[in-house]
């Protein structure tokens, strides 16, 4: 099981950098259109995280020869594909608007549809899940717990303050400018 385990963390590295092309591409497209990046500076301790993230799955799996324990590994697998699940479904609803960074498109109001129906940020719900659920699909519970708290840290210190901010100066939907 530890080589599928090591097949996961890899796939999911590979999904990551789907993700940054899709970011560079839709951040072109924002700054096409006057977009605004706030919160520049909680940005790469936030993709130093997320990558310490993968590599310390690997690295607490492999050197403290951690198990995979069924009544654990199958829940917590099932938990980490709904949560990559769920971040796509983030990406489409946003479509170009959709980025890594904290970018808004002055004029544009907030999306109201997909996830964004029931809540303002599910995305972070994806990260949230996944950031324990992953590490404990193959039992690496110091990971999914120094992951989180240090995402807390970071999500509530720092990004969800940034978006809140940048998407405050955004219109309602009811009087924004088509686009």
């Amino acid at each position: 099981m530890t080589t599928l385990f090591v097949v996961l963390v890899v796939a999911t590295a590979v999904e990551r950098l789907a993700e940054l092309v899709v970011s560079t591409r839709n951040a072109r497209w924002s700054f096409a259109r006057g977009g605004v990046e706030s919160g520049r500076g909680h940005f790469p301790p936030m993709v130093a995280l997320h990558t310490a993230l993968l590599l310390a799955c690997l690295v607490e799996v492999l050197a403290a020869d951690r198990p995979f324990v069924p009544w654990l590994g199958w829940p917590m697998l099932a938990l980490t594909l709904a949560s990559q699940a769920l971040r796509w479904w983030c990406i489409t609803s946003l479509g170009p608007r959709w980025n890594t960074r904290v970018v808004v498109v002055p004029g544009l109001a907030p999306v109201t549809r997909g996830p964004y129906r029931f809540l303002r940020h599910p995305n972070y719900v994806a990260v949230v899940v996944e950031g324990f659920a992953l590490p404990l699909v193959h039992t690496a519970w110091t990971t999914a717990l120094v992951f989180s708290v240090l995402n807390a840290v970071l999500l509530l210190g720092f990004r969800l303050p940034a978006e809140n901010r940048a998407l405050a100066s955004l219109p309602r939907p009811d009087e924004a400018v088509p686009g």
